[in-house]
């Protein structure tokens, strides 16, 4: 009992040496991990110290001051004051987000700390942007920009009533990151210059027309006219609908050079009606075949057929000046209800009804229509056109009466006014006046010199150019705040695509639309607007890459049910969608989680969907998930694919860019990129030539990256149809993969789950990209902070997309104009 103190003694000293042994290796531990870079293993408050520790381990061994792998040096950079290399960190965080960086194959470190680092980065110099003392750039410069050939057809629509086919007019436009609004691209040369003043020519003479032009005869073909964004109306078939400019009122002739009505007699076994429509009027209605049609024919042969297109033959009727919408077609019932279970429908376009047409039991439009005249003209009546153009009428005694010069001068007025998107002075009235005294010359029509006044509206600088110049006595080197008027002009073009409507104008002109409130209750107005429909044809389809479509032809002998009219509808379905989501003003966010599409029977029956009918799209709820959001549309995933087979780099670098806003870097030039298999080869899977091709680690490093994303869109095969065997190699499908930050999925609804959960990502994208659509220019780094402070005001509203068109047209790179690069000097 004696020793017990003793032993207890002995112990307490043991653990207490014991202690400060463990205490002692734990603080070397420590002071070792600083001095490599390295976090302690316990957690720590995130600071500069921390994230330097990890970009010292996965970073400063590439990107340092000796090797400057990229020509980029991290190791020299001062976190204390990050925002002093703003534009190096801007350019970082996104290869980080995009996992781009460090690149595959290379240590990685855990996506907390990534994300605790981009985090702490982008608050750092978020904070230091909206610091009012800080004197970094908050806005770009745009330089002068012309009207777009997208553009110029809206405006001259708006502005004289004319429909103008850009793309028959105009050459194509420069694009950039998707968008051909972009004003640094949108150059001008003599003979792209020349093209838009015979452009205006010929607007104006449509809109003003002619009291007593010559007597025309117009062709329309049926191959030339088969327009799947107007078709026929319902109930109606075998027919061909067109836009016809009739210049003045009078007789015109319509003719159908063949029905189909020739050696067999087949199409007239039944009696059908034939019927013109203008504007949505019949104006022509008469039967053709039946018993005594094909008695005819056959008594007679070729006069007896020649005797019932007599009744088909320069038809009169009675047309008022204008562009009106033309309609020659049959109606008839359906012989069958549905073609769903017919043997390939696509042969036969796929569409109900069509069956009995295609296999020649019923009369058809073969030859295409003929309208010739003006016979008897009686002038020109009240055109929509006219109506725009002529605000007054001048009656004068006597040519050259003050009353027509004075109305002449009045139309001038108005219609520069509108054109020029600004109040017209004195001398802008003095410029264009004389084009109109030069059109008077001779003996001409009052509405011949007006024609000459449109055409130089049309021509001018102030119409074809959109230019910033700022208040009285801004220096070019300065930031300064657009003009109310300037302001208007970026907003309608932004909304509508089009310039200020005489609401808006009316406002800026009287420096109302600065005013608090005021911007806000335009904004609301001009989004409710139809012409708002621009926000998914000129920047939505544009920024997903949807406008080239047309550039995958998918292989007939692989795909021989696909069709052109399939391809134009599955632009419409995506159109349809996109537009339900951004014009009904949801979450943004829904483009990839929404459980619905817009389906007619053509791309239902394509996606294995039954129980639709008909050509009309119309909204349908959808069962199966895959479908879902824009990752399930057969225009993305054929647009993501090569002719003849899928292709998981194209899906995945698009993933990557459009949807996630980090952008693969291109492969060098001389990079091997065709995945061909080669003759006797035996089949294999995309996958598997996929991993054969990207064996090297060279290759692995932007692969590695890209192609899990693309895998797991497999299923879908390239013209969107879901598969679950790969035909050509007879094998079955596999959309396993592990993505770049570890997690693995499998399939395409997987794959939307993960974009999903993170909304703040895919918000700032859309933002991004429409704030550089809004502002017609790339963003530069200063941009970026405004941009996440935009995502955080629409986070509150959802992300609706009135929220963020808001926060856009309220953000400094909106409202201001940057100064301009300084020129380069040669040196002497």
């Amino acid at each position: 009992m004696s020793n017990t103190p003793l032993r207890t003694l002995i112990r307490t000293k043991r653990f207490m040496y014991a202690s400060a042994l463990l205490v002692l290796i734990a603080s070397l531990a420590v002071l070792q991990n600083r001095a490599v870079g390295q976090t302690p293993a316990r957690s720590a408050p995130a600071g500069p110290d921390q994230h330097r520790a990890m970009l010292t381990t996965y970073c400063f061994t590439c990107h340092n001051t000796r090797i400057k792998t990229g020509g980029l040096a991290l190791d020299g950079l001062n976190l204390e004051a990050a925002a002093d290399d703003a534009q190096t960190w801007e350019k970082a965080l996104r290869k980080l987000r995009g996992h781009l960086m460090p690149p595959p194959g290379s240590p990685q470190p855990p996506q907390k700390d990534v994300d605790a680092f981009v985090a702490w980065m982008e608050n750092n110099l978020d904070s230091h942007a909206a610091d009012a003392h800080n004197k970094a750039p908050r806005a770009g410069h745009v330089p002068v920009q012309r009207l777009n050939r997208t553009e110029y057809a809206a405006v001259v629509k708006t502005l004289v009533g004319v429909d103008v086919k850009a793309a028959d007019v105009l050459p194509q436009d420069i694009q950039v990151e998707g968008f051909d609004n972009i004003a640094a691209a949108l150059s001008v040369s003599p003979s792209f210059l020349s093209q838009y003043i015979t452009a205006a020519r010929q607007v104006a003479k449509l809109a003003i027309g002619s009291p007593n032009p010559r007597v025309s005869n117009v062709k329309y073909s049926i191959a030339a006219n088969q327009n799947p964004d107007d078709p026929l109306p319902l109930g109606t078939r075998g027919g061909i609908r067109f836009k016809h400019n009739f210049p003045a009122d009078g007789e015109y002739r319509i003719t159908m050079n063949d029905l189909g009505v020739g050696l067999y007699t087949g199409p007239i076994e039944n009696e059908s009606t034939l019927v013109i429509m203008i504007d949505g009027k019949i104006v022509f209605r008469k039967p053709i075949g039946g018993p005594k049609d094909q008695a005819l024919a056959d008594r007679k042969a070729a006069p007896g057929r020649a005797e019932i297109m007599e009744r088909f033959t320069k038809i009169p009727v009675q047309v008022e000046a204008g562009v009106r919408d033309v309609v020659v077609a049959f109606i008839d019932r359906s012989h069958v209800e549905t073609d769903e279970n017919v043997a390939n429908p696509a042969a036969f376009g796929g569409l109900t009804g069509s069956i009995a047409q295609a296999n020649g039991r019923m009369p058809r439009l073969v030859d295409g229509v003929v309208i010739a005249g003006p016979y008897n003209p009686k002038g020109v009546s009240r055109t929509p056109s006219r109506d725009l153009i002529f605000v007054c009428e001048a009656k004068p005694r006597d040519p050259g009466a003050k009353e027509e010069a004075s109305c002449a001068r009045q139309i001038t007025e108005n219609l520069a006014r509108r054109a020029f998107r600004r109040p017209v002075t004195a001398e802008d009235v003095a410029r264009l006046m004389p084009f109109y005294e030069a059109g008077r010359e001779g003996g001409a029509s009052f509405d011949q010199g007006i024609e000459q006044v449109v055409a130089a509206v049309l021509a001018s600088p102030d119409f074809l150019y959109r230019a910033i110049r700022g208040p009285k006595g801004t220096g070019p080197g300065n930031e300064f705040a657009l003009t109310d008027l300037e302001l208007a002009s970026r907003l309608s073009f932004f909304l509508w695509n089009t310039g200020p409507d005489e609401e808006l104008l009316t406002l800026a002109a009287a420096g109302g639309l600065s005013k608090p409130g005021a911007m806000e209750k335009q904004v609301r107005r001009m989004l409710a607007d139809p012409k708002a429909a621009s926000l998914v044809t000129s920047f939505a389809v544009k920024w997903l890459n949807l406008d080239g479509l047309d550039s995958v032809k998918p292989d007939p002998m692989l795909f021989p049910g696909f069709n052109e009219q399939l391809r134009h509808d599955f632009l419409s379905e995506a159109e349809a969608f996109i537009g339900s989501i951004l014009l009904e003003d949801r979450s943004v966010v829904d483009l990839l989680t929404a459980d619905y599409t817009f389906l007619n029977e053509r791309v239902a029956r394509h996606y294995g969907i039954s129980g639709v009918t008909g050509t009309q799209f119309r909204r349908v709820t959808l069962a199966e998930k895959e479908r879902w959001g824009l990752l399930g549309k057969a225009a993305v995933l054929m647009r993501t694919s090569y002719g003849d087979r899928t292709s998981p780099v194209l899906r995945g670098a698009w993933v990557l860019d459009k949807l996630l806003g980090t952008p693969p870097t291109p492969p060098p030039p001389d990079t091997a990129t065709d995945l061909s298999q080669k003759a006797g080869e035996q089949p294999k899977t995309v996958r598997a030539r996929l991993e054969q091709h990207r064996n090297k680690a060279s290759c692995n490093q932007c692969h590695g990256v890209i192609d899990p994303t693309g895998l797991s869109l497999e299923n879908f095969d390239a013209i969107g149809v879901w598969r679950t065997v790969d035909r050509q190699a007879n094998a079955p499908i596999d959309a396993s993969t592990a993505l770049p930050n570890g997690v693995s999925i499998n399939g395409p609804v997987e794959l939307r789950a993960q974009l999903a959960d993170r909304p703040v990502t895919f918000a700032r994208v859309l933002t991004e990209k429409l704030m550089m659509y809004a502002l017609n220019r790339q963003l530069e780094y200063f941009d970026m902070p405004q941009v996440r402070a935009v995502v955080r005001g629409a986070a509150k509203d959802n992300y609706k997309l009135s929220s963020i068109v808001l926060g856009i047209v309220n953000s400094d790179g909106f409202r201001k104009q940057g100064a301009a690069a300084a020129p380069i000097v040669a040196a002497k």
